[in-house]
């Protein structure tokens, strides 16, 4: 992948139109032209992922659920620890990406690892709570966020683990501790990405705290491609349920 990629997928970013019909129609419909390039041009500009994920204490056949995954790359961060899993579930509402994730699992030789095309507000895993929920970049990209953050909890076992690392802004007046960023940066990015329906929010970490019990948190300022000194403010959470 190279520059005529990545221009490509700028070009779909900035003008291309996800409008109308459900959830998943719009999501299909970005996703769609540029799934073929979407890994190589993502890990450039979605930080704190291995971070996360390199967080989560994993027991042995654990059980984790990645809650609109996309094409299952977040999983090769797991490196030799995934044969820890007796199970992980990959749910993502684009057919699109979750055809990329199937192959990559088969080229992988993934057996532990299937896709479920699903609501990350409603899948409910057959075999009962599980040990571990994430969110990669996906909490901005669902209308009922809280809704996801509430059912994440509710599949859980109690003890288990919720991972989450997405874009923000802070409040203009976080809570003691927090990192509080500029005007401009809470007014820019929201319209920014809102252009193409990722919506940050001043709530999400307010949230996930006071429905988690704080593992860890870090908030960041990560590089934007092709943007020069702009950097975007992310955050990295891992929470237990108690």
């Amino acid at each position: 992948m190279g520059l005529v990629s990545d221009l490509g997928i700028v070009y779909h970013m900035i003008f291309a139109r996800s409008g109308g019909g459900s959830h998943g129609d719009r999501l299909e419909a970005f996703y769609r032209d540029q799934a073929g390039a979407y890994d190589d041009f993502r890990r450039r500009l979605l930080h704190g992922r291995q971070e996360m994920i390199e967080a989560l204490e994993i027991p042995e056949g654990a059980r984790l659920i990645d809650m609109g995954g996309g094409t299952g790359s977040n999983f090769e961060y797991l490196g030799d620890r995934r044969r820890l899993f007796q199970r992980i579930t990959l749910v993502d509402l684009s057919p699109s990406l979750l055809k990329i994730a199937d192959e990559r699992i088969r080229q992988s030789g993934w057996d532990n690892v299937h896709t479920v095309h699903a609501d990350a507000t409603t899948y409910e895993p057959a075999d009962g709570p599980v040990d571990v929920v994430t969110f990669s970049y996906s909490l901005t990209m669902i209308p009922d966020w809280f809704k996801a953050v509430d059912h994440a909890r509710e599949i859980l076992k109690p003890g288990g683990l919720i991972g989450v690392t997405d874009f923000y802004v802070s409040r203009k007046w976080p809570a003691p501790g927090g990192k509080r960023h500029s005007r401009f940066r809470r007014s820019f990015w929201p319209l920014w990405f809102g252009w193409d329906n990722v919506f940050l929010s001043p709530d999400h970490l307010p949230y996930l705290q006071s429905r988690f019990q704080t593992v860890k948190l870090e908030e960041q300022l990560g590089k934007m491609p092709y943007m020069l000194w702009l950097r975007a403010p992310y955050y990295i959470f891992v929470g237990r349920k108690v």
